[in-house]
């Protein structure tokens, strides 16, 4: 049996399990010499990716003990999990920065993860991301910043903590 054999839509077994949140079927996978951790999808998707997105905080790990990518270009899981609001998501964020996962890192329409927690993740991963260092100036292709991301989505105690960021990384004027 090849562990990386794709279904009809090109996914493999490992993504599908996690997608799924089949922990049976994820733990054999894993333990399967031969699996592919790194196996992406034809949207760029790989299982670390799935983990990190459903919050699966021990697949995560074991993903990363086997040597899954915490950085690679386009999507990558930080973003993936500073997008989504989950129970052990902040830790994932946290290990994967452990694990030195870029905090600015862009994807393919120059979004960064700061963007995405702005709008969709909760105030503590904001506030992580802020702490590891991430910038609150980016913009992407459209030129919206993580101010913009919290104002399209109505949240206003966001966009206060960003505009605070955003002041204090600003350098001083200088007075005489």
């Amino acid at each position: 049996f090849d562990p990386n054999t794709r279904d009809e839509q090109g996914q493999v077994g490992l993504f599908l399990a996690l997608r799924s949140e089949s922990p049976k079927a994820v733990a054999v996978l894993l333990a399967h010499p031969k699996t592919d951790i790194d196996a992406a999808n034809g949207s760029g998707e790989t299982p670390v990716m799935m983990a990190a997105l459903r919050g699966q905080l021990d697949f995560t790990r074991q993903l990363l003990d086997r040597g899954a990518r915490v950085n690679r270009e386009g999507w990558t899981p930080l973003h993936y999990v500073a997008s989504a609001d989950t129970e052990h998501g902040v830790t994932i964020a946290r290990i994967l920065l452990e694990r030195h996962a870029y905090i600015d890192a862009e994807s393919p329409n120059k979004s960064t993860p700061l963007m995405l927690a702005a709008q969709y993740g909760s105030q503590t991963m904001v506030q992580l991301l802020l702490d590891a260092g991430a910038d609150v100036q980016l913009r992407n292709q459209l030129g919206l910043t993580a101010i913009d991301f919290a104002q399209r989505s109505e949240r206003a105690f966001m966009v206060n903590m960003l505009q605070q960021a955003h002041h204090a990384s600003r350098p001083s004027k200088g007075s005489w």
